[in-house]
């Protein structure tokens, strides 16, 4: 194996293990798609079974399934600690994580408790396994600002499955909690600002000069914004306690580290020292201008409560956040990470064996990841303008299912043509 710009593969686990992640996660991201042309009222407001089987689709199914392999591969290389058991522990959360989800959508959508109770078991039980296996990677880990970011995104995961238990047997009917409304509120807060925005964060710090080329980020942002964060996310979580100013100061602080985050991104892809075309810079911008959006929503809803009471306001604010911000943003990520795998574990063979392999360039056809881009970009345009005329629904769905086809094929390919050489180099 091998070190390269500060990274250690000696103990990278095998190809098929974050693989299987990434091949299941298009496949959510299609029954995302097909819920929204089948169920317009997915759409219509967060509180609706349809929205709620939608969200988790996205969020589990798509993001954390991509997330938890990604971190599968970067725990033992960036933070040069692998997962106990790697095997057995990829095996197990990701055999959780794909029934649990789909348990979850159905209680959602026929209201069957029992559904909720098979959800919430396998859910609860796959990610304490997995969460417990980083934990012990993660405080063998050496610190930087990738792990202090992966291991705050860790602990918010864990605040976001405990309250999510909580809420599933609610909807199963085993309890009642005395404070749903902040249950909930909090169970938004840790999962979407908590868990997807530090990881992406603290995984940009270390990905996005390394496959980017781009500058470092200045060291003090790297340092610091991911604890301001979540000591922020802390704060909120107990807002039922401070005063309405201190609410407000709090939500304002982590608008502004949002926006700080997403502005240095876009200054540090306008001096990248590479000036080819890359999908995954498309992606990334797409994410980044879909936060300052996000934020200039929420803004304009504190100054005019008219805009706070409307049912499209929360609506409007998933689909930029979870849509045009983590979608696009993993989405392209995988773009780079499967084929530079690809290419790493070839190159890991062809030190003992004489041949020549494909360049990470060469793993997928660039033409079919910029064409999986604009069904993307499409998607997401669409469905912003469906929440202001309702028919454009379901092109939007459309557009998110070949968005996803694309995305699946394009990662196929990849493993196709590492198969095709792995094998002639064996």
């Amino acid at each position: 194996m091998s070190t390269q710009a500060g990274l250690s593969f000696e103990q990278a686990p095998p190809f098929s293990l974050p693989l299987l992640f990434f091949l299941t996660a298009p496949l959510f991201l299609l029954a995302a798609a097909l819920l929204i042309m089948v169920a317009p009222e997915s759409l219509a407001s967060r509180w609706t079974a349809q929205a709620l089987a939608l969200t988790h689709a996205l969020t589990l199914g798509f993001l954390a399934m991509a997330m938890l392999g990604a971190l599968m591969q970067m725990l033992p290389v960036v933070a040069g600690s692998r997962l106990p058991a790697p095997g057995l522990t990829g095996g197990v959360s990701h055999v959780s994580l794909v029934l649990g989800t789909l348990a979850l959508m159905t209680g959602f959508l026929t209201a069957a408790p029992v559904a909720f109770g098979i959800g919430t078991v396998l859910l609860g039980g796959g990610l304490a396994v997995f969460l417990f296996a980083a934990a012990i990677s993660l405080v063998r880990a050496t610190g930087s600002a990738t792990v202090r970011g992966m291991r705050l995104a860790l602990l918010s995961l864990g605040f976001t499955l405990a309250l999510g238990v909580a809420l599933a047997l609610m909807h199963a009917g085993a309890w009642t909690p005395p404070a749903r409304v902040a249950l909930l509120a909090a169970h938004l807060v840790f999962g979407l600002l908590g868990w997807v925005l530090l990881l992406v964060i603290g995984v940009g710090f270390q990905v996005v000069p390394m496959f980017l080329i781009t500058p470092p980020y200045p060291p003090l942002l790297s340092r610091w914004l991911t604890p301001v964060l979540f000591g922020l996310l802390l704060i909120r979580a107990a807002a039922s306690t401070l005063l309405p100013f201190a609410i407000t100061v709090v939500d304002a602080g982590l608008a502004a580290g949002i926006l700080l985050f997403a502005v240095t991104t876009l200054r540090l892809h306008a001096r990248r020292r590479r000036k080819l075309p890359d999908v995954t810079l498309g992606f990334w911008r797409m994410g980044m201008v879909s936060l300052i959006v996000s934020v200039g929503v929420w803004v304009a809803a504190q100054g005019w409560p008219a805009i706070a009471a409307s049912p499209r306001y929360p609506v409007l604010l998933a689909v930029l956040f979870v849509g045009g911000f983590g979608v696009s943003v993993v989405n392209g990520m995988l773009y780079k990470i499967v084929p530079f795998l690809a290419w790493f574990h070839l190159q890991a063979q062809l030190q003992a064996r004489a041949g020549s392999i494909p360049t990470m360039k060469n793993m997928i056809a660039e033409r079919w990841t910029r064409w999986q881009f604009r069904f993307h970009l499409a998607a997401v345009g669409l469905l912003v303008g469906s929440l202001f005329w309702p028919p454009l629904t379901g092109a939007g769905g459309l557009m998110l299912a070949l968005s996803a086809l694309q995305l699946g094929l394009n990662l196929l390919s990849a493993v196709r043509r590492f198969s095709r050489h792995g094998g002639r180099l064996r």
